[in-house]
């Protein structure tokens, strides 16, 4: 069974209002393990890369590299089952070559994480929110710490259908730094 999540990536030290009114909410639906084990130890990878590479540009930037580092981790569950000849690495248009496949009934990899628009808020079915807090800061700037907030088990509004206030209304389990989320949960 699934576990579903939706992250926000936000700037930290703006209010909810400023976010919106400046449009820079990136939400993110993750299909399954969106337990806090999974998640906050994607997140410590997502953010070692971006320090390393000096790749952090924002919260819908952000958003787009947790995405990108997720399907490329699954994909090799998919893409090389049982097969005679590999998709190599080395040769990405293999990848898009969908004859290449033809042998999945539903390529996973490409289904578990969708762009969510923040004003609709939640599916319902989730079990687990985040809110991943990036620093205000100048690309250029020495690495900052992100500060995240993990809620509750389903502890905030589920129905069927959108809900839209479920992030204001979430009981919160942490709210600190990456870090001390990953030692702590």
């Amino acid at each position: 069974m699934s576990t579903r999540s939706q992250l926000r990536f936000v700037h930290r030290n703006e209010s909810a209002a400023e976010q919106d009114s400046t449009n820079r909410i990136a939400q993110v639906y993750r299909h399954s393990d969106g337990y806090p084990e999974s998640v906050l130890q994607d997140l410590t990878r997502l953010k070692q890369l971006l320090d390393e590479t000096r790749t952090e540009r924002g919260p819908s930037y952000a958003a787009a590299q947790f995405i990108f580092l997720e399907t490329l981790s699954s994909m090799g569950l998919y893409v090389d089952e049982g097969r005679e000849r590999h998709i190599r690495a080395d040769q990405p248009d293999d990848l898009l070559d969908p004859s290449n496949m033809a042998h999945l009934e539903q390529p996973l990899f490409l289904l578990g994480h969708g762009v969510e628009n923040p004003a609709t808020g939640i599916h319902g079915d989730e079990e687990y929110l985040y809110i991943v807090e990036l620093p205000t800061r100048n690309p250029f700037d020495e690495p900052a710490e992100w500060t995240v907030k993990v809620s509750d088990h389903a502890g905030f509004p589920r129905w069927d259908g959108p809900t839209d206030s479920a992030f204001e209304q979430a009981s919160w389990q942490f709210h600190g730094p990456l870090e001390t989320a990953l030692e702590k949960l």
